[in-house]
């Protein structure tokens, strides 16, 4: 097998030949994308959803080794999930689910306990269990986010958990070596996601990155799974955060 090079002349190996990925939230989005870009780089690939019907059309869609429907929020289906994975694996993005936005005077507090599970706690949970099962030199990649980096009403709780994000990496790269672990912070990606939490105001908004973000469009998922699959193959990268917001941070 082999993939053609940006010339279109020269074949190259495909980066992850013979390796195996997991991806939790590999049923849409970001997730799913980077999925398809591993199987292209060679790679076998095991997904994970909530979603039983969505996560069972994208494992048929990529071919994928196996498939897993759970809430991985849920200590005791992730733990069940890693107790029932056969033979060793080689790398694992969790994809992140969206941020929890409240002014402190309207926060609920049990919603916000449930964003700092979902985004620092469950992380440290998947590298804790990865230990074991992950061949040596293999990577986790997490997904975090740019809009926690802005000041404002509403982003108390977004703010803490981006800000801790960085540390919570840097160290497991440390404690979990030589496993390796970053951070991708994406800007606004055009998702599903996406799509719902803004509803009518989608189209707006993409209009307003494209004539404002210096990259002239629109981030897609696509750009995410680029990064993703070279974190994965680029053994020299562990306990960093990238950015991938097409100079949003710049203009905001």
């Amino acid at each position: 097998m082999s993939t053609e090079t940006g010339n279109g002349n020269t074949p190259r190996e495909p980066a992850l030949l013979g390796q195996t990925v997991v991806v939790i939230g590999g049923s849409a989005g970001i997730g799913l994308e980077t999925a398809r870009l591993a199987r292209t780089e060679g790679a076998e690939v095991i997904l994970t959803g909530r979603n039983p019907d969505r996560l069972k059309d994208a494992a048929a869609e990529l071919g994928a080794l196996s498939s897993a429907a759970f809430d991985a929020t849920d200590n005791q289906q992730l733990e069940h999930f890693f107790d029932e994975l056969r033979g060793p694996i080689d790398h694992l993005m969790l994809s992140g689910s969206g941020p929890y936005y409240a002014p402190l005077a309207e926060m609920d507090f049990e919603q916000a306990r449930q964003d700092i599970d979902r985004h620092v706690l469950l992380p440290m949970r998947v590298a804790r269990h990865v230990t074991g099962k992950m061949r040596p030199g293999g990577s986790l990649v997490f997904i975090s986010g740019t809009g926690g980096r802005h000041r404002g009403t509403g982003l108390t709780l977004i703010g803490a958990i981006t800000a801790a994000t960085p540390a919570l990496v840097a160290n497991l790269a440390v404690e979990i070596a030589p496993i390796r672990a970053n951070v991708i912070a994406p800007g606004f990606v055009d998702t599903p996601l996406s799509a719902s939490l803004l509803g009518e105001e989608l189209d707006e908004r993409r209009e307003e990155l494209r004539t404002t973000l210096p990259i002239g469009r629109v981030i897609g998922p696509e750009d995410v799974a680029a990064l993703a699959v070279h974190l994965m193959a680029n053994t020299a990268l562990t306990g960093a955060t990238y950015d991938v917001d097409g100079g949003q941070q710049l203009v905001a």
